[in-house]
């Protein structure tokens, strides 16, 4: 998708100037994470993922948790050691000395899922002030599937081509109707002349939106750890996943313990570890004598499966 699909021409001219910008500063920057400042890294069809600012690196941390004055005098690689031992045993406090904020557009109904990570600082655009676009989230066919029969809130089978088009009809139509209707309640000649903040009710949730979301390192670790889990919602993980390069960009070394010990890993509870030393010690453990529920039984053995 081009960037031009997410933003005006207004914004884009606005994102030029923003980049074109230099300035001097005593403070650590990073220069992956630099090339990237601005920039629109587009998400679904219309939403985006742009970094305004971000305060912070690496060293940040490994300074956090010595207490030390500079950059620090330790070789890299026991910098690497220190940040992979706070990731590795759950030391929170120095990741919080770091900090991004984030420009994104996207669904409504993404936004009210993401809100629910009360961790950030939040400002979105306000529909009682502004009047909102004309673009909504209409779904990749592949995308259209019926409700999971195992999972209360995740998908199934994708819909047959029959119902997959029907559906895309419903969205789009619903879609264009309900800003029809709230353009004609705002119109002040030809309208009603709504106030701004009662029109908006009747916009459908796949309507988007836009904020600005400042969040703390560790508090966008945890949420990432979420959002980009297989399980998670597409449209929010698509998301995610864009900010995880970001991650990646900004905090290498961070990003690497972060992939290890947290997306990578998986936390075994007393009972399950029981388990796991009855099976090294030679014992037949099933799940009938093993303790565990069948859940816990089964995503034991799915973490114990031998990858291909």
């Amino acid at each position: 998708m081009s960037p031009s699909m997410a933003i005006t021409d207004v914004q884009a001219a606005e994102i030029a100037a923003q980049t074109g910008e230099e300035a001097l500063t005593r403070r650590p920057t990073v220069p992956a994470l630099e090339e990237k400042l601005f920039r629109v890294m587009p998400v679904l069809d219309h939403g985006f993922v742009r970094v305004i600012d971000y305060m912070g690196d690496d060293s940040a941390i490994v300074q956090a948790a010595r207490v030390s004055y500079g950059r620090g005098t330790k070789k890299v690689s026991e910098d690497a050691g220190l940040i992979r031992y706070l990731m590795r045993h759950r030391h929170s406090t120095p990741f919080e000395m770091c900090e991004i904020k984030f420009h994104i557009k996207l669904p409504i109904f993404v936004a009210r899922q993401w809100i629910r990570h009360r961790t950030a600082n939040v400002n979105e655009y306000s529909a009682r002030y502004s009047i909102l676009d004309n673009e909504f989230y209409i779904p990749a066919r592949e995308h259209l599937a019926a409700q999971s029969a195992s999972n209360r809130q995740g998908r199934g089978d994708v819909l047959d081509d029959s119902a997959a088009a029907d559906v895309l009809e419903i969205l789009r139509d619903d879609a264009a109707r309900c800003y029809r209707n709230y353009e004609r309640m705002l119109d002040e000649d030809e309208g009603y002349g709504l106030a701004r903040e009662l029109a908006r009710m009747n916009l459908t949730l796949n309507a988007y939106t836009q904020w600005y979301w400042k969040v703390d390192l560790h508090n966008l670790m945890h949420f990432l750890s979420l959002r980009i889990d297989p399980h998670a919602q597409y449209e929010i993980r698509a998301f995610a996943e864009v900010m995880l390069d970001l991650l990646k960009a900004w905090v290498p070394v961070t990003a690497a313990a972060f992939e290890d010990y947290r997306v990578g890993a998986f936390t075994f509870s007393a009972s399950m570890l029981t388990v796991v030393r009855r099976l090294l010690a030679g014992e037949d453990v099933t799940q009938a004598n093993s303790g565990l529920s069948r859940r816990e039984w089964t995503e034991l053995e799915a973490a114990l499966k031998p990858t291909v």
